[in-house]
């Protein structure tokens, strides 16, 4: 009797210990089960604010599961501080186990479609974990002394995805994105440039403005080639996108003699030549065929009055007149003012 009691006496143990043994692995093994999102600890975060940065990004349940486990493996703070991506399925453990160590994931940052630099700067204080004044400042420190003045630093950098950990400082993504800049500079490109009697830097201006008056990519060359005719003939560009830089007003649809008084060197209405700099962030795409316009002799140009997005050209003012006639006139049927 007595031994058959402590038989059960020791099964009870043991499906105790297996009981708790299955708790503990169910503990640690819950699942993320809602969207992809990131923890991001900031630099001087104190241990008593883990918790709630963790409930706060994954949930009340799994997060306080997450923060309990960052402690029991000896969670620091310091060695925690950056962001950490986190996917559905990841296993509690293994969430809590790459923030105690520090394992950061990589941030990708993409970027396009912007025209000032301050765009840039502010995307990258979106994404990372300093702001874009600390951004701005980092462009002086970088991009001053390699000869850009502050409003070719959009000449100095080129669209692309980029990937760095979020602790990274300014001055290190923006060393690593000005380093892809400098090495899509190739000597052949270099010359290129010269040929046309261009610095990069203006190619990159040149490329801005091209991007500013078509989405269409082919007629990109094209455009350039006209633009630097004119050039060549120190002729005023008279491209509409400068204007718009000019007053700060990109919503415009239909550029007025009014609007071409604005007193700015962005303003190719009033100055000969290229304006100080970028009027957007130039693609590579367009930078190369600036640097391979095809030859022509095309000197005006007038937006399609069919709004396909295309141009019509011209290598006389009179013709010209004849296109922009047609062109206002479709402007006033449709009413754009």
């Amino acid at each position: 009797m007595r031994k058959s009691r402590i038989i059960r006496l020791c099964a009870a143990l043991v499906a105790l210990a297996a009981a708790g043994a299955w708790a503990v692995w169910s503990y640690c093994h819950a699942e993320y089960s809602y969207e992809a999102t990131r923890v991001e600890i900031p630099e001087g975060t104190q241990a008593d604010s883990i918790p709630v940065i963790m409930r706060g990004a994954l949930g009340n349940s799994f997060g306080g599961r997450t923060a309990l486990l960052w402690r029991y493996l000896g969670g620091n703070p310091a060695t925690s501080h950056g962001s950490y991506a986190v996917e559905p399925g990841d296993k509690v453990i293994n969430v809590a186990n790459r923030i105690a160590k520090g394992r950061q994931t990589p941030v990708r940052f993409t970027f396009n479609n912007l025209r000032r630099f301050s765009d840039l700067a502010a995307r990258a204080g979106r994404i990372m974990e300093f702001d874009s004044a600390a951004f701005m400042a980092a462009a002086d420190s970088i991009l001053a002394p390699e000869g850009f003045s502050p409003g070719q630093y959009s000449a100095a950098v080129l669209p692309d995805t980029y990937e760095f950990f979020w602790t990274a400082s300014p001055q290190y993504v923006l060393g690593r994105i000005y380093e892809h800049r400098k090495a899509f500079w190739t000597p052949e490109r270099e010359a290129k440039a010269k040929s046309l009697g261009l610095t990069p830097a203006e190619v990159h201006t040149v490329a801005s403005i091209v991007e500013e008056e078509t989405a269409n990519r082919e007629e990109r060359p094209v455009i350039a080639r006209l633009y630097l005719n004119r050039l060549y003939k120190d002729m005023m560009l008279q491209a509409d996108p400068t204007v718009k830089f000019a007053l700060g007003d990109f919503s415009l649809r239909r550029i007025t003699a009014a609007h071409t008084t604005v007193d700015s060197p962005y303003n190719t209405y009033r100055v000969t030549g290229l304006p100080p700099g970028p009027i957007r962030i130039a693609e590579a795409a367009t930078i190369d065929g600036v640097l391979d316009a095809p030859e022509h002799e095309w000197l005006y140009m007038c937006a399609n009055s069919d709004f396909s997005g295309t141009h019509v050209f011209a290598k006389d003012y009179a013709r010209h007149r004849i296109n922009a006639a047609r062109y206002h006139r479709a402007l006033n049927a449709r009413g754009i003012k």
